[in-house]
């Protein structure tokens, strides 16, 4: 029999603060990563913020550092946060699945919203299509998750070999590739790399940008399919979904020599692989010409990128537990508990300052300059996070979709005793 009782959100006291945390931390380093597309950089072009040699330093620290690091662990707290609302739900399997259903149709509403008007670079909406798988894989065995995530993340070196060996394996790219030239031409414009950066740089209608933005989408999803980013997303988010189901993290915390032992043998072992990976690997021509050099990157970029991402995990988890670092971090919390709407914030703020539409500071922003913007904003969204949340339950983009989910307005307001 069905039980009777609601769904019910998680409420603030039955958070995982050290979830809420490593996605704050996420979120700054995500925002470091995308400000690099917001700022129109275009390497070089003379500007007043561009400083050609600190640039080239700060540019290959970000590469080593954060690329593709914190979407990684973003990725993985999705499928973590998923696996709490299997386990914290009062229902039966079928209605939760159904609820979990429904969640993900409305993320996909918004994302779609996020994606298709204001930022193609959007991460939402591929979430919200993967969440439906991860729901129809709920009830396999962890050891099959596991494997299952593992082999998912690795896909990209034998989905990688075989568009070497046979050119339909990327028809998916190259169709989208060519419905985003369509769009553009309907537009009156070129193409992507033609048309873009002097549009977004210069237009000050606000309907040329969301027509970009729409033309982008398909170019955004070819990228996607090509770097083999969707499997990547799943096998991170299923090995969060075991380690949540598991209980790793309050198993692992206990044993805190043996984790930081993992932490300090993880950087040594792959940040200099890092390291080579962008020294000696990264050659973007190659890369797209599916040529042996590409497929060298791809495997090293295979077992490093992840692993990093996991090292960088177990070192908040070590700091969290320290009575110092967790002062400093909590704050962090706040951004984490309203990721959503803090993200969505990082795009508008991103369009305001690059855009003609805004200040329109376009091309003026080289590494050095949109880290330390990355910063202030990031302190930005830690005050205002705080501040909300001392007067309200959820970021605003979060109470829209649990009220959508639940069927009925939540309450937004912080109750007062």
């Amino acid at each position: 029999m069905e039980n009777s009782k609601p769904f019910a959100p998680i409420n603030k006291q039955n958070r995982i603060e050290y979830l809420d945390m490593v996605r704050g931390i996420a979120i700054f380093g995500i925002l470091i990563a995308n400000l690099r597309w917001f700022s129109l950089y275009t390497p070089g072009v003379p500007a007043r913020f561009i400083f050609p040699e600190i640039d080239h330093t700060v540019r290959l620290l970000q590469y080593i550092f954060i690329e593709g690091k914190f979407y990684s662990i973003f990725s993985l707290l999705f499928g973590w946060g998923m696996a709490i609302q299997i386990e914290r739900s009062r229902r039966d399997d079928a209605s939760t699945a159904a609820f979990l259903k429904r969640r993900m149709w409305f993320m996909l509403l918004l994302g779609g919203i996020h994606m298709f008007v204001i930022w193609e670079g959007d991460i939402v909406f591929l979430y919200g299509l993967m969440g439906f798988i991860l729901v129809s894989l709920r009830k396999y065995s962890n050891r099959t998750l596991l494997i299952t995530g593992i082999a998912l993340l690795l896909s990209p070196i034998f989905l990688y070999f075989l568009k070497m060996q046979f050119s339909w394996v990327n028809w998916p790219s190259d169709i989208l590739y060519e419905v985003g030239e369509k769009v553009y031409q309907m537009q009156g414009l070129i193409d992507q790399d033609t048309s873009r950066t002097p549009v977004l740089a210069e237009t000050t209608n606000i309907f040329s940008i969301v027509g970009i933005t729409w033309a982008d989408a398909p170019y955004r999803f070819a990228y996607l399919f090509f770097v083999s980013r969707i499997p990547k997303v799943l096998g991170a988010m299923l090995i969060g979904f075991v380690i949540a189901r598991t209980d790793f993290y309050t198993k692992a915390i206990q044993y805190k020599t043996r984790m930081l032992q993992f932490f300090v043998v993880g950087l040594l072992i792959f940040v200099p692989l890092n390291t080579v990976l962008v020294l000696h690997l990264k050659n973007e021509d190659a890369y797209y010409a599916l040529q042996t050099e590409g497929l060298y990157y791809v495997v090293v970029y295979a077992f490093t990128i992840f692993p990093l991402s996991l090292v960088y995990m177990a070192g908040l988890a070590l700091a969290f537990e320290k009575r110092w670092a967790h002062k400093i971090l909590k704050p962090v919390l706040s951004v984490g508990r309203t990721a959503f709407s803090n993200y969505v914030g990082q795009s508008l703020i991103g369009i305001i300052l690059f855009y003609g539409i805004g200040f329109g500071w376009a091309q003026q922003f080289g590494p050095l300059a949109w880290t330390i913007l990355a910063v202030i904003i990031f302190s930005a969204e830690v005050i205002i996070s705080s501040i909300w949340l001392k007067y309200f339950r959820f970021g605003l983009l979060e109470w829209i979709w649990r009220s959508f989910t639940y069927r009925k307005v939540q309450p937004l307001l912080v109750a007062r005793k």
